[in-house]
């Protein structure tokens, strides 16, 4: 026997998000972060590095190495995707890194646009529908799934942990969207055929390539279960879908097998234990605020969700969560991991807005309103002390965080600032006019704040976290104390970042270091010196200059040049 459901939703709550607010809000949170920006460290201009050397034809495509050294990340995508687009895109059109960042912002695009159309088609489960009332007026069917793939949408832009990852061009982005990609395919299949196969192949065949073939195996094999177990109507054809959804796991396993691409990246607990604290806050700040509202849903639809008869709305958000969750706790980079569970756990969290309580929704209306007021006009204040040095206080921090700073003014930037913080006052005047009956109202706050505090740092403070964030300044120090056309330069102990950075910044070609070359220069890591006699004869060099980052005190890179030849 059925639970009845928790959703008490009228026709009138069920009123869909206006579609250019929400075209406006997705644009105002995509753009900003890819224009106008150098490559930033660390896993953005590394992987900058390879899709440079690929598309200069400096390395095999199937085997790209940087330095000599292979990608950290054994995912080929991103590196395609970033070194065709250089190939393809004129120099004159646009610089290569923001060429190198057209795929990937055509990747988020289709992160949301799969997360919306993913949860779209789990709202219409019969288990997902509100209660019908007696006298009717409830929900329409279709009316009420819009209105909860808005609210998905507006979770997954206001989860703070999605802003900065999702806008660098890596390997983690791409698994970002193959993985909606297969909960989009998956969500979708009792209605619709090829596009949801489309989705499989690309998004398992994607995800292996993308350097994460276990996730995609976890994601099939669960995906399999519940097509077999929850199917989404009787005549659901969800055998043959089982059957395709093997067959498609298999030959990604496959794949990944063919290509040497299954790498156990689990943690040494005695070695390199995570701390649970640690691991702990990154749960809590990163899926902010859909994961208690997530919560909040798997506590409201509990009889549905383990009711005798498998609910697809829950347990398909919930299994690709738990495998993301997984994967944080067992693997590193633990962000990285949770990156890919974040528009699951926003469908969890849509889930438990025809739930809520009036008095719950204007605690996260008030809540949302004073931390991104409050954040956007610190950004602001911090601006104009940089442009002004008013307030000193403000200034003086900047100048000790970031020393040799030079703060340059922007028109555009300004009116672009300006305008989206109109449209949030805009905003809060709307919401708090009156009381919205559509059930997506308590996210509009979250996510627009969400996509405001992002622009504002992506416009007014570009300048400063280009600075602070890219390897450029010391690129440059490097340059001058080289001279013009330096010749051969040998490196060692630089990290792939290091490496990208310098080669592309500094216009260098590197070399690894050995005792057999007559290169008149030497680029060390500080950390990676005296150097070890096998490789490098200290004796054979002379130090010329120590050239640090300047907001990081503790790297540096150290130049020498060779007074002795070989022997």
């Amino acid at each position: 026997m059925n639970s009845p459901s928790p959703a008490i939703v009228t026709q009138k709550a069920a009123r869909p998000l206006p579609r250019w607010a929400l075209l406006l809000l997705c644009l105002a949170y995509v753009v900003p972060g890819f224009v106008g920006r150098g490559p930033w460290k660390n896993a953005d201009v590394a992987a900058f590095g390879y899709m440079m050397e690929l598309a200069n034809g400096h390395t095999a495509w199937l085997r790209p190495q940087l330095g000599g050294m292979p990608p950290e990340t054994d995912g080929l995508l991103p590196y395609w995707l970033g070194a065709w687009a250089i190939k393809i895109t004129p120099d004159w059109l646009m610089a290569p890194e923001m060429a190198a960042r057209l795929p990937f912002m055509a990747l988020l695009v289709l992160t949301l646009a799969a997360t919306w159309y993913g949860v779209y088609y789990l709202a219409r489960s019969p288990g997902a529908q509100p209660v019908a009332f007696a006298f009717g007026g409830e929900a329409n069917p279709s009316d009420y799934a819009r209105a909860i793939a808005d609210g998905a949408l507006l979770a997954l832009i206001a989860c703070l942990g999605l802003a900065q990852l999702s806008h660098e061009a890596t390997g983690y982005l791409a698994q970002l969207a193959c993985a909606a990609l297969i909960f989009f395919a998956v969500a979708t299949l009792p209605y619709r055929t090829v596009a949801p196969a489309v989705a499989l192949v690309a998004g398992m065949v994607g995800l292996t390539l993308a350097g994460a073939p276990t996730i995609a195996a976890l994601l099939g094999a669960g995906s399999v279960a519940l097509v077999v177990l929850a199917p989404a109507t009787p005549s659901d054809r969800h055998l043959r879908w089982a059957v395709a959804l093997v067959v498609v796991t298999v030959l990604a396993a496959v794949l990944a097998w063919q290509l040497d691409l299954w790498r156990w990246r689990l943690i040494n607990t005695a070695i390199e234990g995570k701390e649970f604290r640690s691991l702990l806050r990154l749960l809590l700040w990163f899926g902010w605020p859909a994961w208690p509202m997530a919560t909040w849903t798997l506590w409201r639809w509990r009889k549905q969700l383990f009711n005798r008869q498998p609910h697809r709305h829950l347990w398909l958000p919930l299994w690709f969560s738990l495998v993301s969750v997984g994967a944080t706790f067992t693997t590193q980079p633990a962000d990285r991991a949770l990156l890919v569970g974040l528009p699951a756990i926003a469908t969890l969290a849509a889930f438990a807005l025809p739930t809520f309580r009036r008095s719950m929704a204007a605690l996260i209306d008030w809540f949302t309103l004073l931390f991104f007021s409050v954040s956007a006009l610190a950004i602001w204040v911090i601006w104009f002390a940089m442009q002004t040095g008013v307030p000193a206080q403000p200034a003086a921090n900047v100048a000790k965080l970031a020393p040799g700073f030079t703060p340059t003014f922007s028109w555009l930037a300004l009116v672009v600032a300006l305008g989206a913080s109109a449209a949030w006052c805009r905003l809060v005047w709307w919401r708090a006019a009156r009381n919205r009956t559509a059930i997506w109202k308590s996210l509009v706050l979250p996510a627009s704040g969400a996509a405001l505090c992002w622009l504002l740092l992506t416009t007014l403070w570009l300048p400063l976290l280009d600075y602070a964030r890219s390897y450029v300044p010391q690129a440059r120090k490097l340059s001058a104390a080289l001279g013009p056309n330096p010749g051969c330069v040998q490196m060692l102990g630089l990290s792939r970042a290091q490496m990208a950075a310098l080669q592309y910044h500094a216009q260098l070609r590197l070399q690894p270091a050995t005792q057999v070359t007559n290169c008149p220069w030497l680029v060390v890591d500080n950390g990676a010196w005296p150097a070890p006699l096998d490789l490098v004869k200290p004796a054979h060099w002379t130090r010329e200059a120590t050239i640090g980052r300047p907001t990081d005190k503790n790297e540096f890179i150290l130049l020498f040049r060779r007074t002795a030849t070989p022997d």
